[in-house]
């Protein structure tokens, strides 16, 4: 049995446009709020915590919606192909209506942009569960995992490809000494990404055709149900001393995800308001923290298999730590941006990669076999929520106290995370180290 790896990367370019479309989003959002329609922090917080506010109701429910789908094209593919459509659309009404209130400010232009942009998010709502569900529907169980890993991998890749269009697009020397930014090619470029991978996944991707692939794979293969239907219901009580150490695992997610979420949604403002530096300039820091994650992946799969997943959960958040804490230090000693600090990018992204690979496989080792899914959500409601809570702080911060406690911020949050992280003493008993392509296996 082997993985139909040409069909895996197909499913992907589904992957690489949501992840594209949500790196410009994180990057390029807040400094139209405040530098376009001049919010202050705290209110650009709150909408950026939109995203995940709406994704906690519209993920679940647009992906059972897709399971009970009849539609000839498929289970998944209505909702990928339109909803990727109807994002298009309004994602280039955006900078069309922030080159407007900047030519002619008004109320009600800012007004509809908030309104647009609430509607973005639903729409990349209704299908980023579709999209996720899709692999699992064409790959059989025992090759999710590699499956999984060129699906992150594509992921990457659209992120990054984002990422290197701005650097170019939006450099220093082509932005310095505008009053106002356009940013309608970059948003176009990213429609554009978008739009064709939604239509090679539809022209590739036979949904139904692969269905009855897989049903004829299960009946031949009954054997890989076996353990589902022995599991328990999964009504028993986890042992006091599990409970306890899940209690602490989820509590440590939730911190540094408060903490490092706040820079990945701050920082092109924060470098743009303290360095002076272009969106551009600073989209160069955050590709080598995505570098710096992605070389890691495969090396943490070794050292985890070797020193066990707490402690090299415990290396990653006190890379982080201390990354964050070297930035504030310099940031109280130079008002310029340094390529120093190129150096603490790789290592934030190293320290995120530590984290990011074994959290999950530690939340889902304390749960039977019948209880994964279950488990899952949990994993997934204190990352979100926590993704909820930190626009709005970080920025009521920002607006406030002042933008050099973002990194005091981060690292704070990342310092209790290694704390409540010490508590955990479970989720590390089977030896499930990926090897290969499979350390890309993450959530």
């Amino acid at each position: 049995m082997k993985l139909n790896t040409k069909r895996t990367v197909l499913v992907g370019f589904a992957f690489l446009s949501i992840a594209a479309f949500w790196q410009m989003y994180n990057n390029v959002i807040p400094l139209i709020l405040t530098n376009t329609f001049h919010m202050d922090e705290t209110w650009s917080g709150v909408i950026m915590a939109a995203d995940n506010v709406l994704a906690l109701f519209l993920l679940p429910f647009f992906g059972a919606r897709s399971d009970r789908c009849k539609s000839k094209m498929g289970r998944r593919m209505p909702f990928i192909l339109f909803g990727t459509i109807g994002a298009v659309i309004l994602m280039m009404a955006l900078p069309m209506i922030d080159n407007s209130y900047f030519a002619a400010a008004s109320k009600s232009k800012e007004i509809l942009f908030v309104v647009v942009l609430l509607l973005l998010l639903v729409v990349m709502g209704t299908y980023r569960s579709p999209a996720v569900a899709l692999m699992p529907d064409v790959t059989p169980k025992p090759l999710r995992s590699k499956a999984n890993a060129i699906i992150n991998l594509m992921g990457a890749i659209g992120g990054i490809t984002y990422l290197i269009l701005a650097s170019i697009l939006y450099s220093t020397k082509r932005t310095a000494g505008l009053a106002h930014i356009n940013y309608f090619t970059l948003f176009a470029i990213v429609a554009g990404i978008m739009m064709v991978a939604a239509i090679i996944v539809k022209l590739t991707i036979h949904e139904r055709d692969i269905e009855k692939e897989m049903q004829s794979y299960e009946t031949a293969h009954p054997e890989e149900n076996l353990a589902e239907k022995d599991e328990t219901t999964g009504k028993e009580e986890l042992p006091p001393e599990v409970k306890k150490s899940l209690k602490f695992l989820l509590l440590s997610i939730s911190l540094w995800f408060i903490g490092y979420n706040a820079i990945e949604t701050w920082f092109t403002t924060y470098a743009n308001h303290v360095w002076g530096m272009s969106l551009g300039s600073a989209s160069v820091c955050l590709t080598i923290a995505t570098v710096g994650a992605i070389i890691s992946y495969i090396p943490v799969g070794s050292i985890a298999s070797k020193i066990g997943r707490k402690k090299t959960i415990l290396i990653g958040v006190g890379l982080l730590t201390c990354s964050f804490a070297a930035a504030f230090v310099f940031t109280l000693a130079s008002s310029t941006f340094s390529p120093f600090l190129y150096v603490l990018f790789v290592l934030v992204g190293v320290g995120w990669a530590f984290i990011n690979v074994n959290s999950l496989p530690m939340v889902v080792e304390m749960c039977k076999d019948s209880d994964i899914g279950k488990f899952t959500g949990l994993y997934y409601t204190f990352s979100m929520a926590a993704q909820t809570i930190t626009p709005v702080v970080a920025g009521w911060l920002l607006h406030n106290v002042s933008y050099d406690s973002l990194f005091v911020y981060a690292g704070v949050f990342l310092a209790l995370s290694f704390m409540t992280m010490q508590k955990v003493q479970h989720g590390d008993s089977r030896d499930i180290t990926k090897k290969g392509l499979a350390s890309f296996d993450t959530d």
